[in-house]
């Protein structure tokens, strides 16, 4: 199953099926067990490691997100 082709072919559905489809997916995700979702989150952390340490984002200083967060919360 080639996943970036289902997205492509996703994201250039309509909003309203788009929505319907990122909710039916997060639905779906209610059914997994413990381990299954501490393996996602572990590929998660394994992923953003790798673009950390290969320098495709970019890192802010917590109190500089917290500030931003607060101002834009007033």
């Amino acid at each position: 199953m080639n996943t970036k082709l289902i997205a492509t072919e996703a994201l250039n559905l309509p909003s309203d099926m788009r929505a319907k489809l990122a909710l039916e997916l997060i639905e779906s995700l209610d059914n997994l067990t413990q381990p299954e979702i501490e393996a996602l989150w572990m590929n998660e952390a394994v992923r953003r490691a790798d673009q950390t340490d290969r320098g495709l984002v970019e890192m802010f200083e917590c109190e500089v997100v917290t500030a931003q967060v607060r101002e834009l919360l007033q």
